[in-house]
Protein backbone atom coordinates (compact mmCIF):
# COMPACT_ATOMS: atom_id res chain seq x y z
CA UNK A 1 0.00 0.00 0.00
CA UNK A 2 3.14 2.25 0.66
CA UNK A 3 4.87 1.57 -2.85
CA UNK A 4 0.70 2.42 -4.00
CA UNK A 5 0.44 5.54 -2.39
CA UNK A 6 4.11 6.60 -3.91
CA UNK A 7 2.85 6.26 -7.55
CA UNK A 8 0.06 8.53 -6.90
CA UNK A 9 1.89 10.93 -5.19
CA UNK A 10 4.68 11.15 -8.44
CA UNK A 11 2.72 9.76 -10.88
CA UNK A 12 2.86 13.02 -12.47
CA UNK A 13 6.30 13.72 -12.00
CA UNK A 14 7.67 10.33 -13.45
CA UNK A 15 4.70 8.77 -14.84
CA UNK A 16 3.13 5.32 -13.66
CA UNK A 17 4.72 2.87 -15.92
CA UNK A 18 8.43 3.95 -15.04
CA UNK A 19 7.80 3.88 -11.23
CA UNK A 20 5.79 0.84 -11.32
CA UNK A 21 8.67 -0.14 -12.77
CA UNK A 22 11.21 1.03 -10.16
CA UNK A 23 8.86 -0.26 -7.69
CA UNK A 24 8.83 -3.82 -8.96
CA UNK A 25 4.41 -3.88 -9.13
CA UNK A 26 2.23 -3.99 -11.51
CA UNK A 27 -0.16 -1.22 -13.28
CA UNK A 28 -2.95 -3.07 -13.06
CA UNK A 29 -2.67 -3.63 -9.13
CA UNK A 30 -1.75 -0.16 -9.12
CA UNK A 31 -5.12 1.05 -10.70
CA UNK A 32 -7.24 -1.42 -8.96
CA UNK A 33 -5.96 -0.37 -5.88
CA UNK A 34 -6.87 3.51 -7.10
CA UNK A 35 -10.52 2.33 -7.83
CA UNK A 36 -11.00 0.91 -4.55
CA UNK A 37 -9.58 3.71 -2.58
CA UNK A 38 -12.96 5.56 -2.50
CA UNK A 39 -14.93 2.65 -0.58
CA UNK A 40 -11.95 1.87 1.08
CA UNK A 41 -12.11 5.33 2.62
CA UNK A 42 -15.36 5.26 3.26
CA UNK A 43 -15.03 1.99 5.38
CA UNK A 44 -11.81 4.00 7.22
CA UNK A 45 -14.29 7.28 7.90
CA UNK A 46 -17.26 4.89 9.56
CA UNK A 47 -14.88 2.74 11.28
CA UNK A 48 -13.63 5.94 12.80
CA UNK A 49 -17.43 7.02 14.33
CA UNK A 50 -17.43 3.36 15.88
CA UNK A 51 -14.08 3.77 17.03
CA UNK A 52 -15.17 7.64 18.84
CA UNK A 53 -18.38 5.73 20.13
CA UNK A 54 -16.32 2.84 21.62
CA UNK A 55 -14.32 5.38 23.28
CA UNK A 56 -17.13 7.46 24.40
CA UNK A 57 -18.72 4.27 26.21
CA UNK A 58 -15.14 3.02 27.74
CA UNK A 59 -14.78 6.33 28.86
CA UNK A 60 -18.44 6.58 30.81
CA UNK A 61 -17.62 3.37 32.26
CA UNK A 62 -14.60 4.97 33.96
CA UNK A 63 -12.06 2.84 31.82
CA UNK A 64 -13.84 -0.10 32.99
CA UNK A 65 -15.51 -1.63 30.32
CA UNK A 66 -13.73 -4.20 28.20
CA UNK A 67 -14.95 -6.10 25.00
CA UNK A 68 -18.32 -7.99 26.10
CA UNK A 69 -19.80 -4.84 27.68
CA UNK A 70 -18.70 -2.26 25.33
CA UNK A 71 -20.38 -4.53 22.74
CA UNK A 72 -23.87 -4.86 24.87
CA UNK A 73 -23.86 -1.11 25.45
CA UNK A 74 -23.75 -0.83 21.63
CA UNK A 75 -26.31 -3.63 21.18
CA UNK A 76 -28.82 -2.33 23.72
CA UNK A 77 -28.31 1.43 21.91
CA UNK A 78 -29.68 -0.09 18.50
CA UNK A 79 -25.85 0.23 16.87
CA UNK A 80 -26.19 -3.72 15.12
CA UNK A 81 -22.24 -3.95 14.91
CA UNK A 82 -19.89 -7.85 15.24
CA UNK A 83 -18.25 -8.71 18.20
CA UNK A 84 -15.08 -9.30 16.66
CA UNK A 85 -14.76 -5.60 14.81
CA UNK A 86 -15.11 -4.11 18.53
CA UNK A 87 -12.48 -6.65 19.34
CA UNK A 88 -10.26 -5.40 16.83
CA UNK A 89 -10.99 -1.87 16.86
CA UNK A 90 -10.25 -1.71 20.75
CA UNK A 91 -7.02 -3.92 20.15
CA UNK A 92 -5.57 -1.41 17.61
CA UNK A 93 -6.58 1.68 19.31
CA UNK A 94 -5.50 0.24 22.49
CA UNK A 95 -8.70 0.97 24.56
CA UNK A 96 -8.87 -1.88 27.23
CA UNK A 97 -11.03 -2.43 30.01
CA UNK A 98 -9.66 -2.10 34.05
CA UNK A 99 -8.98 -5.82 35.35
CA UNK A 100 -9.55 -5.84 39.18
CA UNK A 101 -7.84 -8.70 41.06
CA UNK A 102 -8.81 -9.53 44.50
CA UNK A 103 -6.48 -10.11 47.12
CA UNK A 104 -8.93 -10.62 50.58
CA UNK A 105 -12.40 -11.47 50.67
CA UNK A 106 -14.76 -8.04 51.90
CA UNK A 107 -18.07 -9.63 52.50
CA UNK A 108 -18.11 -11.82 55.90
CA UNK A 109 -20.51 -14.56 56.27
CA UNK A 110 -23.58 -13.45 59.23
CA UNK A 111 -24.00 -16.53 60.76
CA UNK A 112 -26.50 -15.64 62.48
CA UNK A 113 -28.88 -15.14 59.41
CA UNK A 114 -31.32 -18.28 58.10
CA UNK A 115 -29.94 -19.23 54.51
CA UNK A 116 -31.08 -17.44 51.88
CA UNK A 117 -32.45 -20.12 48.88
CA UNK A 118 -30.49 -19.97 45.70
CA UNK A 119 -32.99 -18.78 43.53
CA UNK A 120 -30.82 -18.74 40.48
CA UNK A 121 -29.26 -23.05 40.69
CA UNK A 122 -25.85 -21.48 40.00
CA UNK A 123 -26.75 -20.58 36.69
CA UNK A 124 -25.25 -17.49 35.97
CA UNK A 125 -27.01 -17.03 32.53
CA UNK A 126 -29.94 -15.18 31.78
CA UNK A 127 -32.19 -15.75 28.35
CA UNK A 128 -33.05 -11.81 28.00
CA UNK A 129 -32.27 -8.32 30.24
CA UNK A 130 -33.62 -6.81 33.23
CA UNK A 131 -34.43 -10.66 34.78
CA UNK A 132 -30.88 -11.59 36.78
CA UNK A 133 -28.61 -9.52 38.25
CA UNK A 134 -25.61 -10.76 40.56
CA UNK A 135 -23.85 -8.18 42.70
CA UNK A 136 -20.59 -8.28 44.77
CA UNK A 137 -18.13 -5.39 46.68
CA UNK A 138 -14.15 -5.07 45.52
CA UNK A 139 -12.10 -2.45 46.78
CA UNK A 140 -9.95 -0.01 45.04
CA UNK A 141 -6.94 1.67 46.57
CA UNK A 142 -7.12 5.89 45.84
CA UNK A 143 -4.73 8.98 47.21
CA UNK A 144 -7.71 9.33 49.49
CA UNK A 145 -7.47 5.59 51.00
CA UNK A 146 -9.53 2.38 50.33
CA UNK A 147 -13.03 3.00 48.41
CA UNK A 148 -15.43 0.15 48.13
CA UNK A 149 -17.09 -0.39 45.29
CA UNK A 150 -20.41 -2.54 44.79
CA UNK A 151 -21.83 -3.52 41.78
CA UNK A 152 -24.98 -4.75 40.03
CA UNK A 153 -24.51 -6.53 36.57
CA UNK A 154 -27.12 -7.96 34.36
CA UNK A 155 -26.35 -11.91 33.67
CA UNK A 156 -27.71 -11.56 30.05
CA UNK A 157 -25.93 -8.49 28.76
CA UNK A 158 -22.44 -8.71 31.79
CA UNK A 159 -23.51 -5.11 31.69
CA UNK A 160 -22.71 -2.98 35.08
CA UNK A 161 -26.12 -1.91 35.61
CA UNK A 162 -25.66 -0.14 39.25
CA UNK A 163 -22.93 1.00 40.74
CA UNK A 164 -21.74 2.91 44.28
CA UNK A 165 -18.36 3.54 46.06
CA UNK A 166 -17.83 4.89 49.49
CA UNK A 167 -15.30 4.54 51.95
CA UNK A 168 -17.24 1.84 53.83
CA UNK A 169 -18.74 -1.75 53.04
CA UNK A 170 -21.52 -1.38 55.07
CA UNK A 171 -25.63 -2.63 53.41
CA UNK A 172 -26.21 1.10 51.92
CA UNK A 173 -23.06 0.81 49.64
CA UNK A 174 -25.17 -2.06 47.90
CA UNK A 175 -28.89 -0.79 48.43
CA UNK A 176 -27.54 2.94 46.22
CA UNK A 177 -26.00 -0.05 43.65
CA UNK A 178 -29.28 -1.88 43.57
CA UNK A 179 -30.87 2.02 43.29
CA UNK A 180 -28.98 2.84 40.45
CA UNK A 181 -29.75 -0.44 38.35
CA UNK A 182 -33.58 -0.05 39.08
CA UNK A 183 -33.27 3.51 37.31
CA UNK A 184 -31.44 2.82 34.53
CA UNK A 185 -31.92 -1.09 33.62
CA UNK A 186 -34.99 -1.56 32.70
CA UNK A 187 -35.99 -4.45 35.13
CA UNK A 188 -38.36 -7.05 35.13
CA UNK A 189 -40.98 -7.31 38.46
CA UNK A 190 -39.58 -10.92 39.19
CA UNK A 191 -36.00 -9.90 38.45
CA UNK A 192 -33.75 -11.76 40.57
CA UNK A 193 -30.61 -10.30 42.30
CA UNK A 194 -28.01 -12.89 43.53
CA UNK A 195 -25.07 -12.59 45.62
CA UNK A 196 -22.78 -14.52 48.35
CA UNK A 197 -24.11 -14.61 51.96
CA UNK A 198 -22.08 -11.79 53.00
CA UNK A 199 -24.03 -9.62 55.77
CA UNK A 200 -23.64 -6.75 53.61
CA UNK A 201 -26.01 -8.60 51.19
CA UNK A 202 -27.97 -10.31 53.45
CA UNK A 203 -31.04 -7.53 53.15
CA UNK A 204 -31.71 -8.78 49.44
CA UNK A 205 -31.07 -11.26 46.97
CA UNK A 206 -31.44 -15.08 46.43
Amino acid sequence: MIRFRFVEDHHDAWGVKRICRVLEISRSSFYAWRAGRPAAEARAREEDVLAGEIAEIHRDSMGAYGVPRVHATLRRSGRAVNRKKVERIMRERRIRGITRRRRRSLTKADTTAAPAPDLIARDFTAKRPGTRLVGDITYLPTAQGWYYLATAIDLATREVLGWSMADHHRADLVIDALRMAHARGDLEEDCIFHSDRGSELRFKGS
